[in-house]
C-alpha cells in the first residue's frame, strides 16, 4: 500500500490546506517540462504518485477509508512481527536449552570418566570394592524403571540351573573331580544343612 503521506511530504495529520499547499510545492518541482529526457521519466512517474496521492488525502471520505486501511496495514504488520519476534524467542530459548542440556550431558561424561580413572586406581583393594558398591548403589533404576521378569528372564534363569546341574552330573562321573565333589556335598555344612531338612 502506497505511502501518500509520504508522496507529499506531509504528516498524518496536516490539515487540507498543508495538503494543497505540498501537492502545488511538489508539482512546480518534478513538472516533466524542466527536466531532461532521462530525467523526465522519473519526473513524470512522481508526478502521477503526486496527483494519486493528492486525489485521495484532498477528498475527506477517501482519506477517511484511507486512513482506515493504513492503521490495518499497520495493525497487521505489528502482528506479524509481534509472532515473528516471538518465534525468534522461542527459536533462542530452544537452543538456549539445547546448550544447557549439551553442556549438562558433556559434564556428566567427563565427571564419570573422572570417576573411572580413579576408581581405576582403586581395582584390587578394599576401597575399589566400596566404590563399586556405591556406584551402583547410586546409580540404581527408580522403582519405575525396575521391570518384573518376564519369560524370557525365567528362561534364563531355569537354563541356568539346568547347565549347573549338568556340569554338576559331568563332574561327579569324572574320576579326577569325584572326590572333591562328595566332599563338596557330604562334608560341605551348608549342604548337610539343607540335606538335613529334607530327610
Amino acid at each position: 500500500m502506497k505511502d501518500y503521506y509520504g508522496i507529499l511530504e506531509v504528516n498524518e495529520k496536516a490539515s487540507q490546506e498543508i495538503i494543497e499547499k505540498a501537492y502545488k510545492i511538489l508539482v512546480k518541482k518534478y513538472h516533466p517540462d524542466i527536466y531532461s529526457s532521462v530525467e523526465k521519466r522519473e519526473a513524470e512517474r512522481k508526478l502521477k504518485d503526486i496527483n494519486e496521492a493528492y486525489n485521495i488525502l484532498s477528498d475527506s471520505f477517501l482519506r477517511s477509508q484511507y486512513d482506515l486501511e493504513l492503521q490495518k496495514e499497520r495493525m497487521h504488520t505489528q502482528t506479524s512481527q509481534n509472532i515473528a519476534r516471538e518465534n525468534n524467542q522461542k527459536y533462542q530459548q530452544q537452543t538456549t536449552n539445547q546448550q544447557q542440556n549439551e553442556n549438562i550431558r558433556r559434564n556428566k561424561r567427563k565427571k564419570k570418566k573422572t570417576e573411572y580413572v580413579r576408581n581405576k586406581s582403586n581395582v584390587g583393594t578394599i576401597f575399589g570394592l566400596v566404590d563399586l558398591v556405591k556406584d551402583l548403589w547410586a546409580n540404581r533404576p527408580e522403582k519405575t524403571e525396575r521391570r518384573k521378569m518376564n519369560q524370557t528372564d525365567w528362561l534364563a534363569v531355569g537354563l541356568t540351573i539346568v547347565a549347573l546341574l549338568v556340569i554338576g552330573v559331568i563332574l561327579w562321573f569324572i574320576p579326577f573331580t569325584n572326590g572333591w565333589m562328595r566332599q563338596l556335598l557330604f562334608e560341605n555344612p551348608i549342604f548337610n544343612f539343607i540335606g538335613g531338612l529334607f530327610s
